[in-house]
C-alpha cells in the first residue's frame, strides 16, 4: 500500500530534526519534572500492555531512539526501531553505542507506509507505535498498512477525547509547528478493526501534561490515582490512551 508522497513526510518531520540538531534529542524527552513524570507513567503502561519477554519488536516512529532503550529491561530477545528521519536514527544509534546496547537494539531509516519485509510473516512478534499516529499526514492509512502483519500491536497516543489537548493543538505554538492533531480512542479502535486486528483493548491514562509548570506537574501526580479510577472524569481529563490489538 502506497502512503502520503515522500515529500510529505519529510516536510512532517522536519521540525523534529530541527530539535535534535539543537539538543540532541527531541522536547518531550526532556529531564524537564513534567516530561519524566508523564514519560514514566507512560513507560510503564506500555510495559504492562504485552508481556515482552523473548519477544522480538519492532518500534516504528522511534524518533531519537529515548523509549526505543527500554525494551532491553524488559527482556526481549530483539528490537528494531525505524523513524524516517535520518537525524533521529542517528541519535538513536549514538544512544544505544553509549548504554551498551548494540547487540540487542537496531535502528533504521523508515516509515510506517512503506515497511516493505519488516512485516514479513514472524519476523516480529509486537509492533509500537509510541506517539507516533498524530504526527502523521494520513494516520488510518498507516493503520491499514500494517494489516498483513501477524502479531500484537501497542498503541500509545495522545488522548482526542480531552478537551485541553484539543485547545493546545489550536493555540501551542509546538503543536502546531509539530503539526500535532489527537484523534479518539475510538476512532484508532475503528480503523484497528477494519485492517483486520481483533481483541482491541484500551485504556487512558497519566493526569500530567508535557512541558507544564512543576508545581503544576507535582500537584496533578498525586491526584493521578484518583483521576485514573474514575470511569467519566478519566475519558476526558487523561492525557494518553494505550491501545492493544492482535492480528
Amino acid at each position: 500500500m502506497s502512503g502520503p508522497p515522500r515529500a510529505t513526510i519529510k516536510k512532517n518531520v522536519s521540525k523534529f530534526d530541527d530539535d535534535v540538531r539543537q539538543t540532541g534529542s527531541y522536547a518531550y524527552t526532556s529531564d524537564r519534572l513534567s516530561s519524566r513524570l508523564a514519560n514514566a507513567a507512560i513507560s510503564r503502561a506500555v510495559a504492562e500492555a504485552n508481556d515482552w519477554k523473548g519477544k522480538r519488536v519492532l518500534d516504528i516512529g522511534c524518533g531519537d531512539g529515548t523509549y526505543t532503550l527500554e525494551f532491553p529491561g524488559l527482556g526481549v530477545a530483539e528490537v528494531v526501531g525505524i523513524d524516517p528521519t535520518e537525524v533521529a536514527i542517528e541519535a538513536g544509534q549514538a544512544k544505544a553505542r553509549n548504554a551498551g546496547l548494540t547487540g540487542e537494539i537496531r535502528f533504521e531509516v523508515g516509515n510506517i507506509y512503506e515497511l516493505g519485509s519488516l512485516l514479513d510473516e514472524g519476523r516480529f512478534d509486537c509492533i509500537v507505535l509510541r506517539g507516533v499516529l498524530h504526527h502523521l499526514p494520513d494516520a488510518e492509512r498507516a493503520i491499514a498498512a500494517l494489516s498483513g502483519f501477524k502479531g500484537t500491536i501497542v498503541i500509545l497516543e495522545p488522548n482526542g477525547y480531552n478537551p485541553v489537548l484539543k485547545i493546545l493543538e489550536k493555540v501551542s505554538r509546538y503543536h502546531i509547528e509539530h503539526e500535532e492533531r489527537s484523534f479518539s480512542p475510538r476512532s484508532i479502535r475503528a480503523w484497528l478493526t477494519g485492517s483486520g486486528f481483533h481483541d482491541v483493548s484500551s485504556r487512558v491514562i497519566n493526569l500530567v501534561p508535557y512541558f507544564c509548570p512543576d508545581w503544576m506537574a507535582k500537584g496533578l501526580k498525586l491526584i493521578e490515582p484518583v483521576i485514573e479510577s474514575l470511569p467519566v472524569i478519566r475519558s476526558f481529563s487523561c492525557g494518553q490512551v494505550v491501545i492493544v490489538a492482535e492480528h
